[in-house]
């Protein structure tokens, strides 16, 4: 198998590519389904459910040959997933560079995951081995595919589009998300009125979920193109692969001539830490220390989604009139202040936790969109998709160190209240890291035009 080199000549006006952003923005609508729906809401206590059935009132179900509680299957996959997402994403994203077929590649390991999660139906009857199989399979293609659709950014923006394009992605993505999870969250709710259980009200969530990603992944596929470097002769499959493990160890010795590049991976790393543990403690600090019940944590979910979706579009024109980084920081104040709010909401009252949600609405897609911009600027041509593996490989770092140091304040002080307040530490430090890193010249040092608002 060879691969076809593509047309000699792109047509790179204003128009064209505008064309691609518009096609580019449907993938953050498409694969919104999966964070949405399957991780955030239905598939970890389906899938806890699916496992105590299988145990029939016994301890431990087997996992490989070991004994794993019903209650800890879910985490266990998680964290298996977590560790091939970091081995496999820079794979990815060294092939996607190395062959220059990214949209090939991003619709192989996108469709990948999407057939993996329609699957979820069959996943029923104590069927807790299968269902943690598609989950690693459906984790992997999200993850690898928004390795490589992330890299398209600086290919279709120009450095001063990036944050607009940047943001309205973000936006749409919770948006699509949303909605989804609206229709989805209806179906649950009202399950015993349409005549369903709640275990197939949950299959057919999570398993249209994956018809909603697959789907809608047509339209970016349309849409993108690919600029393969020029010269590059077509190869076989399997010297491709072998490529793109050499090119990855270059990349990864090449890294030391970036240090400001490295400084702002390590910067994300922590700020990030602490805005995905926020997200992911939420809904426990709302249940175990505020006492607010299902249908409060419901709605505030939906909110937030729909919420963000103005709020990655409001931060992205900030970013447009004040520089992207001074509005990065300016969201971390204000997670600063939300995590320290959070120790003072009331027990039992659900209006001040709505007021929160809305303010994390607010901050949070635009800290996630113009993160993803800033870190264009600093990555050498050629390289987008291998240096985005290594960005997102620094959000993944997330599920240790944010997560860890939670457990550990909560295991010293039994208090959930402080727990999230030690959360303060991440925004603190990523925001004083972030301030003494010299944006302009690490986007010189990596041979991209400087901005005229950075």
């Amino acid at each position: 198998m060879t691969v076809p080199a593509p047309p000699a000549v792109f047509d790179d006006s204003p128009a064209a590519r505008r064309r691609e952003q518009r096609g580019w923005y449907w993938y953050d609508w498409a694969n919104s389904a999966f964070p949405t729906t399957v991780l955030t809401v239905f598939l970890g206590p389906y899938l806890t459910d699916i496992a105590e059935v299988a145990a029939a009132g016994a301890p431990y179900v087997d996992v490989l040959g070991f004994d794993v509680r019903p209650s800890a299957y879910y985490s266990f996959v998680v964290g298996v997933a977590a560790i091939l997402q970091i081995v496999l994403m820079p794979i990815a994203g060294a092939l996607a560079d190395h062959t220059g077929r990214k949209k090939e590649l991003m619709g192989f390991f996108a469709i990948l995951g999407a057939l993996a999660t329609v699957c979820f139906w069959f996943v029923a009857d104590g069927r807790y081995q299968l269902g943690g199989l598609l989950f690693l399979l459906a984790n992997l293609g999200f993850a690898a595919a928004f390795v490589i659709y992330n890299s398209f950014l600086p290919e279709i923006a120009t450095a001063d589009e990036r944050d607009r394009v940047s943001a309205r992605g973000w936006g749409f993505g919770y948006l699509g998300g949303g909605l989804l999870l609206a229709v989805h969250l209806g179906l649950f709710l009202n399950a015993e009125t349409l005549g369903l259980d709640g275990g197939t009200a949950a299959r057919i969530a999570l398993s249209s979920a994956g018809l909603w990603w697959g789907g809608f992944t047509i339209i970016p596929l349309l849409r993108l193109r690919n600029r393969r470097a020029p010269g590059r002769r077509a190869e076989t499959v399997g010297r491709a692969v072998g490529g793109s493990f050499r090119q990855l160890w270059q990349t990864i010795k090449e890294l030391r001539r970036y240090p400001l590049t490295l400084a702002f991976l390590v910067a994300y790393l922590i700020y990030n830490d602490g805005v995905q543990t926020v997200i992911s403690f939420s809904a426990t600090y709302a249940d175990k220390e505020l006492g607010l019940d299902q249908t409060v944590r419901i709605g505030a979910i939906l909110m937030v989604q729909f919420v963000a979706f103005g709020g990655a579009l409001l931060l992205g024109r900030l970013a447009s009139a004040y520089g992207a980084k001074r509005v990065v920081m300016a969201a971390l104040v204000g997670w600063t202040a939300v995590v320290a709010v959070a120790y003072f909401l009331p027990h039992g009252s659900a209006l001040p936790f709505f007021a929160l949600g809305f303010a994390i609405a607010i901050v949070m897609g635009g800290t996630q969109a113009l993160s993803r911009s800033l870190f264009s600027h600093v990555i050498p041509k050629g390289k987008e998709a291998e240096y985005y593996s290594l960005y997102e490989i620094s959000d993944k770092g997330s599920t240790f160190l944010g997560s860890f140091t939670l457990a550990l304040a909560l295991q010293w002080t039994d208090s959930y209240r402080l727990g999230i307040v030690s959360l303060v530490a991440f925004f603190v430090l990523g925001f004083v890291l972030l301030a003494m890193i010299n944006l302009p010249k690490a986007i010189r040092a990596a041979g991209n035009e400087v901005p005229e608002k950075i």
